[in-house]
């Protein structure tokens, strides 16, 4: 059996899945796993595409205390448990610049190049790197495939890509990139099969999660992000600020003394829901908790998603359809609801107990804009493009 190996690595995380190829170039979902805690409490779990357990063990720091010894505990047990030998490994790279516009294979230039992104996106992009060296370390000849946040969005057009700026700055690079696109590119996908009546029309998708933003689509096609150069633009996430004047910046560096590496921890780990409330980042922790700070900060974020709906659906000329999805979009009824609500004067009505269900249609039949909960899948979409980028055609054991 050929299969595919998905990577997505974080500072403290390793995040993998494996894709069996099979005979008709489908994919299907054999294993999840994951390796948290690196350095600290290492834990390493893994579920069969079914959600059946399949191992979970825990190691000391000292044996996983970064994320290549994470990759090796993951890939020891891959080979020497599951008899699993990837013929390839897509990874999710957070920022591709105005360089990459779609999949591409990983050689020693490639990383060269995406090394140039990382004060672009410093939460992500050093440590999707890491996988990628350590894999082209260990195994030289295992095809790699980096997989773009940004590259979803690409087609832009000028006005939706340029700051007000000069020009030189943005032939630079510096320009409104937009993020999640592996996720919102799989929506796209999925409303054409599950609801084609408007998969061609005005969709303004919510990828509401720790990292949230929101995108307008177009015959499936990205027009416009509430993200730009870096992932701390638009809504206000779990540790991110989202807007934010850049006239702040420069009040914390020339008036309150702060460093450029002080002011990039504070935007990047205690801003957002963690920032507003003093409580937490986690949206179900802020939804139950009686503080009054937790019930701004979702009222905040409630209200800022109200406010880039009203930005998208200008730059769509109105909508026909809204998408939740992501982690607080496709479980939070609540918020569901409360977001329907900022939206009701584009003409979104909510079914009630479809909400409550989680159901594909939440929207009522008296409803203009039909909304949708769909779950998102950057994995499989990563496992796509990777399968894409391979010589064909596959064989299949």
């Amino acid at each position: 059996m050929d299969t595919i190996l998905v990577a997505n690595a974080g500072s403290s995380s390793v995040k993998f899945q494996v894709f069996a190829i099979e005979a008709n170039g489908n994919l299907r979902r054999e294993i999840r796993g994951q390796v948290d805690g690196i350095g600290r409490t290492p834990k390493f779990r893994a579920v069969s595409g079914a959600g059946e357990l399949l191992v979970e063990r825990t190691y000391g720091h000292d044996v996983v205390g970064d994320v290549p010894a994470a990759l090796n505990v993951a890939g020891d047990w891959l080979r020497d448990d599951r008899r699993i030998n990837p013929i390839a490994v897509g990874h999710r790279v957070v920022h591709g610049g105005p360089d990459f516009a779609q999949a591409v294979r990983i050689d020693a230039s490639v990383i060269g190049r995406l090394e140039r992104y990382i004060p672009l996106a410093p939460l992500h992009q050093p440590y999707n790197l890491t996988p990628i060296r350590s894999i082209l370390a260990r195994f030289p000849s295992l095809p790699q495939v980096a997989c773009f946040d940004t590259a979803f969005h690409r087609n832009h057009g000028p006005l939706a890509d340029f700051y007000a700026i000069p020009h030189h700055l943005y032939a630079e690079g510096v320009r409104r990139y937009g993020f999640h696109g592996l996720s919102y590119e799989y929506i796209a996908a999925r409303l054409h099969e599950l609801a084609p009546a408007n998969a061609g029309g005005r969709v303004i998708v919510a990828h509401l999660g720790s990292g949230a933003s929101m995108c307008a689509l177009k015959d499936g096609q990205s027009v416009e992000s509430t993200l730009g150069f870096t992932a701390l633009d638009g809504l206000p996430m779990g540790t991110r600020p989202g807007q934010l004047d850049p006239g702040v910046v420069l009040y914390l560096v020339s008036e309150k003394g702060m460093s450029p590496a002080a002011v990039q921890n504070l935007l990047y780990q205690d801003c957002g829901l963690k920032g507003l409330s003093g409580i937490s980042n986690d949206m179900r922790e802020l939804e139950t908790n009686p503080d009054p700070r937790a019930a701004f900060a979702v009222d905040y974020f409630v209200y800022r998603v109200g406010l880039y709906a009203g930005m998208l659906a200008a730059a769509l000329g109105g909508i026909d359809a809204f998408v939740f999805t992501a982690g607080i979009g496709e479980n939070s009824a609540t918020i569901r609801a409360r977001v329907a609500e900022k939206i009701a004067w584009l003409g979104a009505r909510l079914d009630q107990e479809a909400n409550e269900a989680r159901k594909l249609l939440i929207s009522s039949r008296e409803s203009q804009v039909a909304v949708y909960v769909i779950p998102t899948d950057e994995e499989l979409m990563i496992a796509r493009h990777t399968l894409a980028l391979l010589p064909q055609p596959v064989s299949v054991n």
